[in-house]
């Protein structure tokens, strides 16, 4: 689409991505999930102080994707220490790429992966792996078409619920 344009995220920006955190999670999710888990999810996972946590992190960084100076979608990674389980320093990991549901379709999660990858090849990793609920076949589907196959599982909760992950790579070098 014209007039899109990724950028970084900054501390500035912390509104804008606390609600794009919570609408995006909550557009994907909350039909299969009960509602006080999400709420509990949506406020303890996207708090201030937690993303505040994440835009200070050096080894993690975020960006947006906008349509018309608009924040449609964003982009999450981690490196390093960062990384929400395989600490390994030639890894990259996807931690979220969430698009407003108006815009499936329209290529902007293709953007951030993209955006993703090129920083993935700038740090010179071995690999990307991402978590994926495994009722997301959308998104399955998304990384299986862009190379990354599964290689294990693990748990996500939320709220109190323990839900499955399949952990996704893609190997680069």
């Amino acid at each position: 689409m014209e007039n899109t344009e990724i950028r970084r995220v900054s501390i500035d920006d912390l509104d804008q991505l606390q609600q794009i955190s919570k609408q995006t999670f909550a557009e994907t999710f909350s039909s299969g999930n009960s509602e006080a888990n999400m709420n509990d999810y949506l406020e303890n996972s996207f708090s201030a102080k937690k993303l505040q946590n994440e835009l200070n992190d050096p080894n993690a960084e975020i960006y947006f994707v906008e349509l018309d100076k608009q924040v449609i979608g964003y982009l999450k990674v981690n490196f390093g220490q960062s990384q929400t389980e395989i600490k390994d320093v030639n890894a990259l990991e996807i931690e979220r790429i969430y698009v407003l549901r108006e815009f499936h379709g329209k290529k902007m999660g293709q953007l951030l992966y993209e955006k993703a990858m090129q920083i993935s090849r700038q740090r010179n990793v071995d690999y990307v792996w991402l978590g994926v609920w495994e009722e997301n076949l959308r998104a399955i589907r998304f990384y299986e078409k862009n190379g990354f196959f599964k290689f294990d599982k693990h748990i996500f909760k939320l709220g109190d619920d323990e839900q499955t992950d399949i952990m996704m790579k893609l190997t680069l070098n």
